[in-house]
């Protein structure tokens, strides 16, 4: 049965307060872009220390979400498809980074693989390699802090797929390895792309976990975010310019993502 839309005029005591929440949104993002020094933008947004941040965000950014998605999929398709025991306990773990603090998040891991974490003491001991304070630190800072978006967004596209494909294919012989590369991830490629793009801006805005487990080393690992908290103190223009650019990326993935999730609200 179709909805009929409502008509009339709209309650102020509806409107008003959506007016409010709109400016609130919208107009420190307007302040941000009349602040930012335009006319220095192509220097700035080209200058040695912006550049080196931009970098290593997109680089660390990339390769957390090449991480999630080796790990992520397989745990949504587990989520999704198998009869675990505890199954909701185990999802209620993966998006435990959701809502844990981040730098809750940093201190967790610098207390498993810090130098003397119950791991990091190990591979220290064995290999001689600390991880902490490392650009190696700020991927898997990022890792922990984005997975569970890809996770969700698999899982959803996993539950929303429809599995007689799935049954035909093992009623024709394949194994379930065969009909999740051949059936399965083709028909979730779509979600698989939007939790990877979700996965990979949430990895190159994270600021909390990676202070915190990996430092503000400049050029090994100061991301965008960090360089922003850095620059606030010595150069504000350059904090301006970092932080247009990091607008700019969200909105160019809120682009990317408008006809999956926008268009479905309507």
């Amino acid at each position: 049965m179709s909805r009929r839309k409502v008509g009339g005029r709209l309650p102020l005591v509806l409107v008003v307060p959506a007016l409010l929440g709109l400016a609130f949104l919208v107009v420190p993002l307007i302040g941000l872009l009349i602040e930012a020094p335009w006319s220095t933008l192509p220097d700035r947004l080209f200058s040695a220390e912006v550049g080196q941040a931009l970098r290593l965000s997109l680089l660390c950014a990339s390769a957390a979400t090449v991480i999630c998605l080796l790990l992520g999929v397989p745990l949504a398709w587990v989520l999704a498809r198998s009869e675990l025991p505890g199954r909701g306990v185990v999802r209620a773990l993966v998006t435990v980074p959701l809502v844990l603090p981040p730098v809750v998040g940093g201190v967790a891991l610098l207390l498993v693989l810090g130098r003397r974490g119950l791991i990091g003491e190990r591979i220290d001991l064995w290999f001689g390699y600390s991880l902490p304070f490392t650009t190696a630190a700020v991927i898997v800072a990022e890792t922990f802090v984005a997975m569970p978006f890809l996770v969700i967004s698999v899982e959803g596209a996993l539950r929303a797929a429809d599995p007689r494909y799935e049954e035909a294919a093992a009623t024709l012989g394949a194994s379930r390895w065969l009909t999740f590369r051949r059936v399965t991830l083709p028909s979730i490629a779509p979600g698989v792309v939007a939790g990877a793009v979700l996965c990979w801006a949430r990895a190159l805005g994270e600021f909390g976990a990676t202070i915190t487990f990996a430092g503000n080393l400049p050029g090994r690992t100061t991301t965008m975010p960090l360089a922003v908290y850095l620059a606030l103190e010595t150069d504000p223009d350059v904090a301006i310019v970092l932080s247009v650019v990091l607008l700019a990326v969200s909105v160019i993935v809120l682009a990317c993502l408008r006809e999956r999730w926008i268009s479905g609200l309507r």
